[in-house]
């Protein structure tokens, strides 16, 4: 009588493979709930305006091109490459630095706040064990984007003038020293009006950023820990971050020109005459105007943002004890 042999489609048994699966379980569950208990932590409110500012210091240049393709007149260069290099031939390498201080001053009151807020918010109302869910993520991050708007508003006005300044012609450039030079200026010779200059618009976009930016890290960040082996590594972090600067560049654009072209000038100009003027110079492609510039920085600033943040609460964690 012959035997019949059941073909091996593979090297481990079921049981081994069963053993290794039931191992790999309580493993991911351990990295889940670490994950979720990192959450938990009380961070100093100081982090999100330290990261932002390692960040800025990256990507600084990238932001200067975005603004001066935003206020772009004459025949100045239409790209950014062309913006770029025309920099560098009229200024030099440091101009592309032009405008750091009142960029790193803004990053200490705005992200300071939009991330301190939102982070201690979040806090407090997500009960222990759980995760938020995304619309408390959208409502926490609107809000406290809103605030950091409204703080960072005058450095914001200083950044973008500094930025602006040596493609003015020279009667018209403001020779600003540095961010605080700017703003105490803008102080004497504008009056106190000048440090909320396109507050509104400015503030919008900042809730627009955080709703589209922080709360889709997060949400992202919870999604690659909970159905992912990755846990809560660089990778996820930088994934995360990758795909919450696309979101936060697309939904910010049309909000960022408007923001650049009112903080720009020294005279008061109504945000709905504003538009329907860029409406019949420029039609409908107005809102995505350097939005390629735009995501090059917001996507390098973000995932450095991020990444900067993460290490920030690393190292924290290092230092009270709290790390495995």
């Amino acid at each position: 009588m012959e035997s019949v042999t059941t073909p091996r489609t593979s090297n481990e048994s079921p049981v081994v493979a069963a053993t290794n699966s039931a191992a790999a379980k309580p493993k991911n569950l351990e990295k889940k709930k670490a994950a979720l208990a990192h959450e938990r932590i009380s961070y100093p409110f100081w982090f999100g305006g330290s990261a932002s500012s390692f960040a800025a210091c990256v990507t600084h240049p990238l932001d200067l091109v975005k603004v001066r393709l935003q206020l772009r007149s004459g025949d100045a260069p239409k790209n950014m490459s062309g913006t770029f290099m025309h920099i560098v031939r009229s200024q030099g390498p440091l101009g592309l630095y032009n405008g750091l201080t009142a960029s790193l001053l803004r990053q200490m009151t705005y992200s300071t706040v939009r991330f301190g807020v939102y982070e201690e918010l979040k806090r407090r109302s997500t009960p222990e064990g759980t995760k938020p869910s995304l619309p408390l993520l959208i409502g926490l991050s609107t809000f406290s984007g809103f605030l950091g708007g409204i703080s960072g508003n005058a450095a914001d006005v200083t950044n973008v003038r500094m930025q602006q300044d040596l493609a003015l012609p020279p009667a018209q450039r403001r020779g600003y020293k540095h961010g605080l030079d700017g703003m105490f200026r803008m102080l004497r010779e504008e009056g106190v009006k000048s440090w909320f200059r396109g507050v509104l618009p400015n503030s919008t976009r900042a809730a627009l950023m955080n709703a589209s930016q922080l709360a889709s890290y997060d949400t992202f960040k919870s999604f690659l820990i909970t159905y992912t082996p990755l846990g809560d590594t660089t990778t996820t972090h930088f994934a995360s971050s990758l795909i919450a600067g696309f979101v936060a560049t697309t939904v910010c654009s049309p909000v960022d020109v408007i923001k650049s072209r009112v903080m720009s000038t020294s005279h008061e100009q109504g945000i709905a005459h504003l538009l329907r003027e860029i409406y019949a110079k420029e039609g409908v492609t107005w809102m995505f105007k350097g939005w390629v510039p735009a995501f090059l920085r917001l996507g390098p600033q973000t995932i450095c943002t991020f990444l900067f943040l993460e290490a920030h609460r690393k190292g924290y964690r290092k230092f009270k004890g709290l790390e495995d």
